[in-house]
């Protein structure tokens, strides 16, 4: 169940409507036992549960058709590896570029992504290298998961106007959710905190920015 939880999380694989007591009769009632089944699911098994009704069983088979076009850094953190959080999820979607690849590295190169040590390198190794664990993402893939795959960093001669810059978000963004002006910023190379402090570089402020816009004018930050 919790494992379920993980993958539908709204950093994972961000199902909406999928929470601890609907997970609780999926699994109860014997509907899924694995992580690929939850897109077998129909609208009609799921109406029929405890508090379900039609409307909102449609919904959730919505959400589910919706989360199969993800990004490899989300697919990887929800497989719940352990050791593997979300940032960690991104560096090796960053460094690898694409899942196979990911899948057949060695220790050592996997010892080579940024901010990854022997224990995380030796545990995602040992995920990969057991037979269930292959066989869970072969069958999420068929069920129609997928994501732009890339070279990797390898080859990835692409422009870091960010390097080395810490930003701070703030406010409603006109044309962006949180999550996607942060994935901008770390794919352009800079790092988003959650405070503004002396080390920022820039603050990026939205409708409604609150005391985090304060703080920026009162340190001299630049603001955008």
């Amino acid at each position: 169940k919790q494992a379920i939880l993980h993958f539908a999380g709204r950093r994972a694989m961000d199902v909406e409507g999928l929470g601890d007591k609907l997970v609780d009769q999926l699994v109860d009632s014997d509907l899924i036992r694995t992580l690929p089944e939850l897109f077998t699911l129909r609208a009609d098994q799921i109406a029929a549960l405890e508090r379900m009704a039609e409307k909102s069983a449609a919904k959730l088979v919505a959400a589910l058709d919706k989360s199969r076009h993800t990004t490899l850094a989300r697919f990887l953190y929800a497989l719940g590896i352990r050791h593997v959080g979300e940032t960690t999820a991104k560096d090796l979607a960053r460094h690898f570029g694409g899942l196979d690849a990911l899948m057949q590295a060695s220790l050592e190169q996997l010892l080579a992504v940024k901010d990854v040590g022997p224990v995380v390198a030796h545990s995602i190794r040992t995920f990969f290298e057991q037979a269930h664990n292959r066989e869970v993402v072969q069958r999420l893939r068929d069920a129609g998961i997928e994501w732009v795959e890339s070279a990797g960093v390898a080859a990835d001669s692409g422009p870091q106007p960010l390097a080395g810059k810490t930003l701070v978000l703030t406010g409603t963004l006109p044309t962006l959710s949180r999550d996607q002006a942060k994935d901008l910023i770390e794919a352009a190379g800079g790092k988003v905190a959650g405070s503004v402090s002396k080390k920022t570089h820039f603050v990026v402020a939205g409708s409604e920015a609150g005391s985090k816009l304060d703080k920026a004018r009162e340190l001299g930050v630049a603001v955008l």
